[in-house]
C-alpha cells in the first residue's frame, strides 16, 4: 500500500524567499512551478536525492487550516550522510533547532530543525536506506 514518500508538501509565506532558500540549501533550482510565465508562483518543486524525491513549496494561503501557529504534525526524514554536518549547515542557513541530533539505534540518527517558513524538516542517517539503495 505505501511505497514510499512521491511528494512532500511544505507551506511558505514569502515563495521567492522560500525558493531561494531551499535552492541554496539543496543546490538545485526548481524544476516546476506554477502559475509561472511572469504570473507570481503559487509552487515550486525540486527533485531531489537518489531518487528524484518531489520537495513542494506552496503558498501557505492554499495550506489548511491548523489548531496552532507553531510547527507540528508528521516529520519526514531525508536520508543525510553526515547528520552533524547537514544539522550545522541547515543553522548556518537560518534554520532553527527543533529535536535534536538523537542516536535512534545503531546505524539510525536523527535531528530536525524548523525552516524559516515555519517548516518541520527532518534529517536522517538511515542504515536501511543506503542497503536499499545499495541493492
Amino acid at each position: 500500500m505505501l511505497r514510499g514518500p512521491a511528494t512532500v508538501n511544505i507551506w511558505a509565506d514569502d515563495m521567492e524567499a522560500a525558493r531561494k532558500w531551499y535552492a541554496e540549501l539543496l543546490g538545485v533550482e526548481p524544476y516546476f512551478e506554477r502559475p509561472g510565465n511572469g504570473l507570481p508562483a503559487a509552487y515550486y518543486e525540486f527533485r531531489i536525492g537518489d531518487y528524484q524525491s518531489e520537495l513542494g513549496i506552496i503558498d501557505r494561503r492554499y495550506a489548511p487550516p491548523t489548531a496552532a501557529d507553531s510547527p507540528g504534525g508528521a516529520v519526514i526524514h531525508w536520508h543525510v550522510d553526515d547528520v552533524q554536518g547537514a544539522l550545522d549547515r541547515l543553522l548556518s542557513l537560518g534554520a532553527t533547532p527543533y529535536m535534536p541530533l538523537t542516536e535512534q539505534g545503531p546505524g539510525f540518527v536523527t535531528a530536525s530543525v524548523v525552516d524559516p517558513f515555519g517548516n518541520v524538516l527532518g534529517i536522517m542517517y538511515n542504515q536501511h536506506y543506503l542497503e536499499i539503495l545499495g541493492r
